[in-house]
């Protein structure tokens, strides 16, 4: 008596890492849609199963499997079960999926490596369609037909588009954005259809370029936090935050009381604002998706305990008496009215808030701190270094903290009647 065919069968192939799937008749599902579920990768799912797109045992495998028949009965049902592959998909079709996050292919396996996708993110990849890619002739052709020549012709018209402003596209920063967003999207595709040719497989990426900051040295960085300089408990608590801990102008103003630790002691960034510059900002993670920690310097420790002494407790640390806080722009205002009361000129250099994070990273590489574990205190990459150098750092940052200490307590004992160094405002 022959054996009963089971709903689905779920396998490795030899040497493979990846799950596949073969779809039975039993399953109530139509031959014709078995057939195109015979031997498939798990990566080969749609858009509303991503989350079961890359199992890791033959269990959530089969799992998946479950959902996706469920899943395909009820396009069947609606007469629309037949199709379910992105043979047919135009490039402008195929790239509009990654401007929101209910769509995007990425969305289901970012969200299971814990690496959502940040708002700012979305938003520039509509930008990139709706303004540069949407109305091109590359948009009209199938994927499956797309070749080097058609893409490289889509980079030729793309870099000799103008700007509002008469702008030669090419070259810029948004050039480089567009092309990049568009080679991922491909490479998107082709991870689902390994046998297709990917027609910017041998076109290589655009350099970002930069716009180059500088850093301002130990002796300009200890000039504000002169008295006269920051002129409000405020100004010095974000002042500290920027300089002694490299937080991030996001990060900043994202610090909740429950990140501050009085013991260790250390901050420990969690969260940013996405979108800060917009009115609809959101909070997520800090850049990198990850946490990370920062040092939690003496002088920034008594800044934070005199400013909430000034305005009370709430929700985030820098926080004005009625528990809201600056806005995105509120550094920027300010951090020039600081270089000219402290003193420093420019003379050339492009010293800008961000400078603050630059200033941080050169003073600890002049005192011998691992160039890995500065990478990793200011989250520029995976949390990969050992954490004995965070002593090393830290005593280096208090030595700066010091040698402020000094400076307010020194200016403070020759000029008694000088304006104090932290001035209440109001």
């Amino acid at each position: 008596m022959p054996r009963h065919q089971k709903p689905f069968v779920v396998f490795k192939r030899k040497e493979s890492k990846y799950f596949y799937l073969t779809i039975n008749p039993t399953s109530g599902l139509p031959l014709a849609i078995c057939q195109e579920w015979n031997r498939k990768s798990f990566q080969r799912f749609p858009n509303e199963l991503l989350i079961h797109c890359n199992p890791k045992t033959k269990a959530v495998a089969e799992t998946g499997a479950i959902a996706l028949i469920g899943y395909l009965k009820k396009l069947n049902e609606e007469g629309r079960g037949q199709r379910i592959t992105t043979d047919e998909i135009t490039v402008g079709a195929w790239i509009e999926k990654f401007t929101t996050i209910e769509t995007s292919p990425r969305t289901g396996i970012n969200a299971s490596r814990n690496r959502p996708y940040s708002p700012d993110t979305i938003n520039n990849y509509k930008s990139y369609y709706e303004t540069h890619i949407k109305e091109d002739l590359f948009t009209k052709l199938k994927m499956i037909e797309a070749e080097e020549e058609d893409a490289l012709e889509f980079i030729t018209r793309l870099s000799v588009k103008k700007f509002a402003d008469g702008r030669i596209l090419g070259g810029t920063r948004t050039f480089a954005g567009v092309v990049i967003f568009v080679r991922m999207a491909f490479k998107e595709y082709q991870r689902r259809n390994r046998k297709w040719i990917n027609p910017f497989q041998y076109i290589q990426p655009p350099i970002l370029k930069n716009k180059s900051r500088d850093a301002l040295p130990e002796d300009e960085m200890l000039k504000l936090f002169q008295p006269g300089v920051l002129k409000d408990t405020m100004e010095l608590a974000i002042c500290s935050a920027m300089f002694l801990s490299g937080l991030r102008r996001s990060e900043i103003f994202a610090l909740k009381p429950e990140c501050l630790d009085w013991h260790t002691p250390k901050i420990t960034i969690k969260n940013a604002w996405q979108n800060f510059d917009k009115i609809n900002k959101v909070l997520g993670p800090p850049k990198g998706k990850r946490e990370r920690d920062a040092p939690f310097d003496k002088v920034l420790q008594e800044a934070i305990k005199k400013l909430w002494e000034e305005n009370g407790q709430h929700e985030f640390v820098f926080a004005y008496k009625d528990g809201t806080t600056p806005g995105s722009s509120w550094i920027y205002g300010r951090f020039r009215e600081w270089l000219a009361r402290a003193g420093i000129e420019l003379k050339g250099r492009r010293i800008v808030p961000h400078s603050s994070r630059h200033s941080l990273a050169s003073i600890l590489e002049e005192r011998g701190v691992s160039l890995r574990y500065i990478q990793d205190l200011l989250g520029h990459s995976d949390l990969k270094t050992t954490k004995h150098y965070l002593h090393s750092t830290d005593k280096t940052i208090r030595d700066i903290g010091s040698k402020i200490d000094a400076a307010m307590e020194a200016q403070t004992q020759e000029t008694p009647k000088i304006v104090p160094f932290i001035q209440k405002t109001g």
